[in-house]
């Protein structure tokens, strides 16, 4: 089950994560992190599933693209993983994003726009390590409720201590 971060706890979870990265460093770094991790080979090859939070990650390096051939292959891996997950995102990994790196995002960006897949650029395991707990952690259940009743709170506290409230009821006692 998944928990909401504190301060003295950690946030964790079940991940299902792509056998194909068993020994990447992000497994690794996942596995540090204590998420339990969940090996299968039924996901599509460098995907990582945080099912509790109903998100999905693929984690596709730019050097796939460095030939015509295989982008073909690429862009069929990255369709078949839209289509299965809802909410998905892609992290295309570069040590350095230049001219090459930011055409292939480019080109990324106009074969799938309009879909619902969301893009990251990010440079190394931790970065995307970084990106996939984050976004999984705000898209829990806990943490989304936790938001929600922030932002009432906060509402709430606005409208109560906002002096245009106050000239207002002024106004509507004066009208009475």
């Amino acid at each position: 089950m998944e928990q909401a971060g504190s301060e003295g706890r950690r946030w964790k979870t079940t991940v299902i994560v792509s056998t194909s990265l068993q020994n990447h460093e992000v497994a690794y770094l996942l596995s540090n992190q204590q998420h339990r991790i969940r090996y299968s080979e039924c996901v599509e090859a460098g995907s990582v599933i945080f099912p509790l939070s109903g998100v999905a990650f693929m984690i596709i390096d730019t050097m796939e693209f460095s030939d015509m051939r295989e982008e073909a292959g690429v862009f069929e891996k990255i369709e078949k993983f839209l289509h299965v997950h809802r909410n998905s995102f892609l992290l295309l990994v570069a040590s350095l994003y230049g001219e090459k790196e930011w055409k292939v995002l480019s080109t990324i960006q106009q074969r799938f726009l309009g879909s619902s897949l969301r893009i990251l650029p990010v440079h190394n395991s931790t970065e995307i390590t970084r990106s996939m707990t984050t976004i999984a952690q705000v898209t829990s259940k806990p943490s989304i409720d936790s938001v929600r009743d922030r932002i009432s709170l906060a509402r709430a506290h606005i409208i109560d201590q906002s002096p245009m409230w106050e000239v207002l009821r002024k106004m509507q006692f004066d009208c009475e």
